[in-house]
């Protein structure tokens, strides 16, 4: 069946609601209205206000409430309308969500899924258009994952609901309704943990996740026309990051380009760099580089365009790469 990510995303949720009775959903305006962009539609007159619930604006009572649910044998799903929001939360999610099992000793886990649309790219304002993963990845008990069409959003949130270690589910909103994919009616899972590679080349290794995913295929297209080869590493998981198979890559390809459109500053962007320096020094032909969003806060919608990490930037830097 041809999707959207929007779709897809709804049909895993539907799905996993219809095969575990524990799963709950609920967030702002996710019950009758269907979620901001619609990500929820339908859930409520499925499986009624007792499954899905419309909650407060108090991120940090839904995340705290779910860690709760979760303590009584529940798998709550609790959604944050924007990334920008998740801020308030993030004391239940660093001191109690990530460590519980650590803290317990195993006796006790924390299987939730935290979805939240991320990231710039449609024009929204500064709150509305974060991409902080890097502060999530830093955390150890976190699972951080990022889809970047829709089968890969389908598989990898049945893949989260079923997990018993708590997720990050970030949706990059820019690619809800971007393009369609032929995706499989029946529920199945895509690895967490696994990076994919899905645009191979000889010349260099863009490892790039989310939004930045089009980008790059876009740049790699315009690349190959002057006669490069640009191989292409979405990550999906960021954290646990799935080092081995970038760090294959660009031994293979000896260059390597970072992309992400957080700011550049401690973004993961800087890790995965140190990872090749540590494991691939002697295949590399040229520094890794990194394009990336600027270090400010996210510009309104006039001067986006300024912040945000298009295909015409990245061209430039495999140009400038391939100099070396």
């Amino acid at each position: 069946m041809i999707m959207t990510m929007i779709q897809a995303i709804n049909q895993a949720l539907a799905q996993e609601m219809e095969r575990d009775d524990r799963i709950i959903v609920l967030g702002q305006d996710v019950g009758r209205n269907g979620g901001v962009f619609r990500t929820t539609e339908g859930l409520f007159d499925r499986f009624g206000p007792e499954r899905v619930m419309d909650t407060p604006l108090a991120e940090s009572a839904i995340i705290g409430a779910s860690i709760g649910m979760t303590a009584l044998g529940l798998r709550p799903v609790p959604e944050i309308q924007f990334m920008g929001f998740i801020y308030p939360a993030f004391n239940q999610i660093v001191s109690h969500v990530a460590r519980l099992r650590n803290r317990t000793r195993g006796r006790f886990t924390v299987p939730l899924t935290i979805r939240t649309p991320y990231g710039a790219g449609v024009k929204a304002l500064e709150h509305h258009s974060e991409s902080t993963e890097a502060l999530f990845c830093q955390i150890p008990g976190l699972t951080v994952v990022v889809p970047s069409n829709p089968y890969d959003a389908k598989g990898l949130l049945t893949a989260s609901l079923r997990s018993d270690d708590p997720v990050i589910f970030l949706e990059p909103t820019k690619l809800y309704r971007a393009e369609k994919q032929e995706v499989p009616e029946e529920a199945y899972e895509v690895p967490l943990r696994r990076a994919a590679v899905v645009r191979e080349g000889k010349d260099l290794t863009i490892i790039a996740w989310g939004a930045m995913i089009p980008a790059a295929r876009q740049a790699a297209e315009a690349a190959q026309a002057e006669g490069v080869g640009a191989e292409i590493v979405d990550l999906r998981t960021l954290s646990p990051m799935d080092r081995e198979t970038f760090v294959a890559s660009v031994r293979k390809t000896g260059r390597a380009l970072v992309v992400h459109e957080a700011p550049k500053t401690c973004g993961l962007g800087a890790e995965i760099a140190a990872t090749i320096g540590e494991s691939a020094l002697l295949s590399l032909d040229a520094p890794v580089l990194r394009v990336t969003g600027q270090d400010i806060t996210v510009p309104l919608p006039k001067n986006e365009g300024l912040y945000y990490p298009g295909p015409e930037r990245i061209l430039r830097a495999i140009r400038r790469l391939m100099e070396y």
